[in-house]
């Protein structure tokens, strides 16, 4: 399903216009990346949560060269689908 998608299933069931609906659907992913950029944990209840999570520098080796490498901190985005979410599947 793309962002196009999406829009066009939330005018479809909230008899929005297209238009309105691409407003609440941008206003909805905002919110959710200006969460997990300030590192806030979003959970929404029946479908799951997000949350970041910080990766410390770590050594690793060039598979090409076999030489060490340092592999530089990361933060990465973790999705952990709710009951409900999996019940569904």
């Amino acid at each position: 399903m793309t962002k196009t998608d999406l829009i066009a299933q939330v005018a479809a069931n909230t008899e929005m216009s297209k238009k309105d609906a691409e407003a609440a659907v941008n206003a909805v992913f905002a919110a959710l990346s200006k969460g997990m950029a300030e590192g806030e944990k979003i959970t929404i209840s029946g479908f799951g949560t997000f949350e970041v999570r910080e990766r410390a520098e770590r050594q690793g080796i060039n598979p090409r060269t076999r030489e060490p490498i340092t592999i530089a901190a990361s933060r990465n985005i973790v999705f952990k689908p709710g009951k409900a979410l999996k019940d569904t599947l």
